[in-house]
């Protein structure tokens, strides 16, 4: 199968899984009126709404942050669609295809609600994790397996 239709069919995965999830959060189970729900000892459904980027940096930019980290975000995602179409490996086309999907979704959140859906609250031992959503998850998955396909590549040469 053509890499670029994997990267692609990633894409509209991670991008449909990340909607899904937050529809679901927002106009299904309420979560905006629950505020917290723990559902594990060490995980919790904690409604956040990030006007920042990863972990709430540069939260400083108001109401123009929205434009302009939606439009970096898809300047990116351009940039990555470049390489999903020159790539000759599987496993770089899936990663990226999660990355932009992933990405996409939140610039879709951005765009209708001003904000990141953030939902999902990892904790343990007096540690937290700063609240993330699917969309993130795919981000974070998608650069650990480039990371490891740039490893490999390396002992293989």
């Amino acid at each position: 199968m053509n890499n670029r239709v994997v990267g692609g069919a990633c894409l509209l995965g991670a991008l449909a899984a990340d909607q899904a999830s937050k529809f679901w959060i927002l106009d299904v189970y309420d979560l905006p009126a629950r505020e917290s729900v723990p559902l594990l000892p060490v995980l919790n459904l904690t409604m956040v709404w990030n006007h920042a980027i990863t972990f709430g940096m540069l939260g400083g930019a108001g109401a123009a942050g929205r434009v302009i980290f939606s439009v970096a975000a898809l300047a990116i995602v351009t940039g990555l669609g470049v390489w999903l179409a020159r790539t000759p490996r599987v496993w770089v086309a899936v990663a990226l295809g999660m990355i932009m999907g992933g990405a996409i979704g939140n610039v879709i959140d951005r765009l209708r609600y001003g904000a990141v859906v953030d939902f999902i609250h990892a904790h343990a031992f007096g540690w937290s994790w700063p609240v993330f959503n699917i969309a993130d998850a795919l981000i974070d998955c998608g650069v650990a397996i480039l990371i490891i396909d740039n490893l490999r590549m390396r002992d293989a040469n």
